[in-house]
């Protein structure tokens, strides 16, 4: 093996050279490859019988061919340092966000509570608000007013500063 090495890989290299752009270490390690292979398969490779450098190239130039094959099959990896500059939203300040203010409002008493789903967490206007509920516009004011006045202090003994 060793004069196999000694008399072929200097010639293979400079073939495999022009085969990988010049790009040296490559060809390096497809030498080192088919030298590699050439040692596997000594018992079939006989110098004596016929040159091995034509079995050698042979092997290279599939090499090549093979490395060539595999870059443009597989997709192009993309760096993923950017990625790790975006922002993200952590879900988790929201969901702990969520846990405490609903925690707050079952604190409050259910029509203080009504007042404030209907208008805050639905949306509607006082009017519709005091349709749905079916008491007067004024009376959902005032648990509005009442209703915001016991979450501030609900969300104090939680922990929720202004």
């Amino acid at each position: 093996m060793q004069s196999l090495y000694r008399e072929h890989a200097g010639p293979l290299q400079s073939y495999v050279m022009g085969l990988v752009d010049g790009d040296r270490h490559r060809a390096e390690d497809v030498v080192q490859e088919t030298l590699v292979r050439a040692w596997r398969n000594a018992g079939q490779l006989d110098p004596a019988n016929r040159s091995v450098r034509p079995w050698l190239i042979t092997v290279a130039r599939r090499i090549v061919i093979d490395g060539y094959r595999n870059r443009q099959a597989r997709p192009q990896e993309v760096d993923s340092s950017p990625l790790e500059l975006m922002p993200a939203e952590d879900e988790m300040d929201r969901a702990l966000s969520i846990m405490v203010i609903t925690e707050a409002m079952s604190a409050l008493s259910e029509a203080h509570r009504e007042a404030l789903v209907e208008t805050y967490i639905k949306g509607r206007t006082l009017n519709e608000a005091a349709d749905i509920l079916g008491i007067p516009s004024g009376t959902i004011k005032s648990r509005i007013f009442y209703g915001l006045r016991s979450l501030k202090l609900a969300l104090e003994e939680r922990g929720v500063k202004q």
